[in-house]
């Protein structure tokens, strides 16, 4: 079975469409009633869990620079704040905060997108009965390793390997034998 499909444009800028009163007018509202969002897809989603109880997926796909990783946290900050967790444990930030290493080991310049993930996420947020956040879980999957022998013309490799070897002049990396 399939559900509801948004397709939405990255506009490459922060516009008000996202703000904490845009949840509050989705929040509790049917599909269709309101403009097409991603407010609107994960509020069906949270409805359709607290009524069925079952486990429930939006599954966020395009192309590099499309804006998933940013539609992935406009719909965890929905659930933070529609479930209660938001201003208690900053839920959203917990669970998509990846540190400066990952980023640097999972990000590369593509013809797209100067800074583009090459991961692909899966991100699996638990509520309780209450349909509170009580925790999440965020498994990554590096999606091109052939990016480390070869790029295509106008693409760097993953981040890291530059950074190491600007680094490479330092003592505690004297040992990897990199060069410039």
């Amino acid at each position: 079975f399939l559900g509801i499909v948004l397709v939405a444009i990255n506009p490459y800028e922060q516009l008000p469409i996202y703000e904490q009163d845009v949840i509050y007018a989705y929040s509790g509202q049917n599909m269709g009633d309101m403009d097409p969002h991603i407010f609107a897809v994960a509020e069906e989603a949270y409805k359709q869990m607290a009524r069925d109880e079952k486990n429930q997926s939006i599954i966020v796909s395009g192309e590099s620079g499309a804006g998933k990783t940013v539609s992935a946290k406009y719909a965890m900050r929905f659930f933070a704040t529609v479930g209660g967790s938001a201003s208690e444990t900053n839920i959203e930030a917990k669970v998509l905060a990846s540190s400066p290493i990952m980023e640097a080991i999972g990000n590369a310049k593509t013809t797209r997108n100067d800074n583009s993930s090459r991961f692909g996420k899966y991100i699996e947020i638990g509520f309780d009965k209450r349909y509170h956040i009580i925790g999440a879980n965020m498994r990554t999957y590096l999606l091109e390793k052939s990016r480390v022998v070869f790029q295509a013309e106008d693409e760097r490799n993953y981040h890291i390997f530059y950074q190491l070897c600007a680094s490479s002049s330092l003592p505690e990396f004297k040992d990897l034998g990199l060069s410039k």
